[in-house]
């Protein structure tokens, strides 16, 4: 009577459970905002806002009532009797944080928020133009989101702010994976490399100075241990299969010339 070995498969069913359990989260590993309360009112002191760097590119478009004085304060390319619609230029800080801003001339930016450069402007333009309109976007604004999350990558903020929340969205969110407690933001400040981390799983989280995200910021999620176990795991399992595959390629050979 033919009979099998069920150790193997006891080991294999020892194995798989020891994984599923490995893999379980609990609710205070998942749960975003954890300590709040029904009803809570928690007022958001930051004051977080977007600031102009080096290599940033900005859009500036100035009008007023009379459009003819207004004109050679933006700058186009491309003519509409050559059949081509013209398109506004934009300005590069440059690396000593100016911008080339036509008839005013140099202009240093780096540092100044969006509204702070519109004053400037308006002061700036008092003697050439009444009431001018000015309206600047920073062109460049993008974030990346990488680890785990379901879509990692670079992405554009069409808008002044983000928030890490709604950036984690743009990434379609934290994988089951994904730690929460300590989730890890790179910024750039002229060079200099500044880390901190925050805690999504606190409500205190809206008092972190990267709640709200400025350009080129990257987020960093690490994954816990199941998902550190699981890369392993497929690391492993590759080399498993190509030993298998180099042996039973190695026996076919030889029943082949036998």
């Amino acid at each position: 009577m033919f009979r099998f070995n069920s150790s193997p498969i006891k080991s294999y069913s020892f194995c798989l459970l020891f994984l599923v359990l490995a893999s379980c989260a609990s609710r205070k590993d998942v749960v975003y905002f954890q300590d709040t309360g029904d009803f809570e009112t928690l007022v958001n002191n930051n004051t977080s806002v977007s600031k102009f760097k080096v290599d940033d590119l900005v859009s500036i478009h100035v009008s007023s009532l009379n459009p003819e004085a207004s004109a050679p304060f933006n700058l186009f390319r491309g003519a509409s009797e050559s059949g081509f619609r013209p398109e506004q230029v934009d300005y590069l800080v440059d690396q000593d944080g100016e911008i080339d801003f036509p008839v005013i001339g140099k202009l240093k930016i780096e540092g100044l928020s969006p509204e702070e450069l519109r004053a400037v402007l308006r002061d700036r333009l008092s003697d050439y133009l009444k009431d001018p309109i000015i309206n600047i976007r920073l062109r460049n604004f993008t974030i990346t989101v990488l680890g785990a999350v379901n879509r990692p990558g670079t992405y554009p903020v069409n808008g002044e702010q983000i928030t890490i929340l709604e950036a984690l969205g743009l990434a379609g969110d934290l994988t089951i994976r994904g730690v929460r407690e300590n989730v890890l933001v790179v910024r750039d400040f002229n060079g200099t490399k500044v880390y901190t981390r925050i805690n999504l799983t606190s409500k205190e989280m809206i008092k972190s100075p990267v709640y709200y995200l400025t350009q080129n910021d990257v987020v960093y999620v690490e994954p816990n241990k199941s998902g550190i176990q699981e890369t392993s795991l497929d690391e492993r399992a590759s080399i498993y299969v190509s030993i298998i595959s180099l042996v039973i390629t190695s026996t076919v050979l030889m029943i082949t010339r036998s």
